[in-house]
């Protein structure tokens, strides 16, 4: 990929490193530039993703360094530029899976809330530290975590330096699942490859529909899921494995252990 980003394909299934564990993989431009190319055109072969950082932590957030002698309107063109790369994350065409471990905090936390599954280790810890800066999110942390964790918890974080553990943030929604440290990338791994099974209309409902849905007025949501579950239903991949389902050769859905 480049300086910042080491890729490899196994089985189907994409894993992304952040590859500055120097700099506590701080979030730099040019990271920023090598994640949106490859998400906007991931490999053929990829049918998910798995984003990891190297070292000791995900991400420490946004490399500050380039702030110094950044002015308003540069400061717009580079939220922006966070915005689209995040975005083609969020709404790209496979599901991915972020494995978060030591800091992942200010852009890192932006980071890892485009992604749609998270897997902490105890180790991850969670921080907004913009307001002891003196400056605000701008990798979209207002929309995304604040949807996830809500916006009183987050203004909670950012007025007071509040940070949160791995097993807190898990009940709180920073995460779905956590794992004993060195566990993360074999888990984000395993979760990669059950979503990658999915039919693929299916995981497209999941990543382009659902949050448009959740987003829209509900008589509108409504409209937009008689839609696309009339539209998944009708393919032949559906076809298929209702078919299996109903002829009993296929699995049935299990009490969790």
């Amino acid at each position: 990929m480049g300086a910042n980003l080491r890729t490899r394909v196994e089985d189907g299934i994409a894993v992304v490193t952040l590859a500055r564990p120097h700099k506590r993989n701080a979030i730099d431009d040019a990271t920023v530039a090598e994640l949106g190319a490859f998400f906007a055109a991931p490999p053929a072969e990829a049918r998910a993703v798995v984003l990891y950082g190297e070292g000791e932590h995900f991400s420490a957030g946004l490399d500050l360094s380039t702030l110094a002698e950044r002015n308003a309107e540069q400061g717009i063109a580079h939220s922006r530029a966070w915005h689209h790369a995040f975005r083609t994350i969020e709404f790209g065409a496979i599901p991915v899976v972020a494995v978060l471990h030591g800091a992942v905090v200010g852009g890192g936390l932006e980071l890892a809330a485009a992604c749609h599954i998270r897997v902490a280790e105890t180790s991850a810890f969670y921080a907004l530290p913009e307001g002891s800066r003196g400056i605000y999110v701008g990798g979209g942390a207002s929309v995304r975590l604040a949807r996830l964790i809500g916006v009183a918890r987050m203004a909670d974080m950012m007025l007071t330096g509040r940070g949160y553990t791995a097993t807190e943030g898990a009940a709180l929604g920073f995460s779905q699942y956590v794992v004993p440290d060195g566990e993360g990338l074999a888990k984000g791994i395993a979760l990669a490859r059950r979503t990658a099974q999915n039919a693929p209309l299916t995981n497209f409902a999941i990543l382009q529909a659902l949050p448009r849905i959740a987003a829209a007025d509900p008589e509108t949501g409504l409209l937009m899921e008689s839609l696309m579950s009339a539209i998944a239903q009708d393919s032949a991949e559906a076809k298929r494995r209702l078919a299996a389902f109903l002829e009993g050769r296929a699995e049935k859905v299990a009490r969790p252990e």
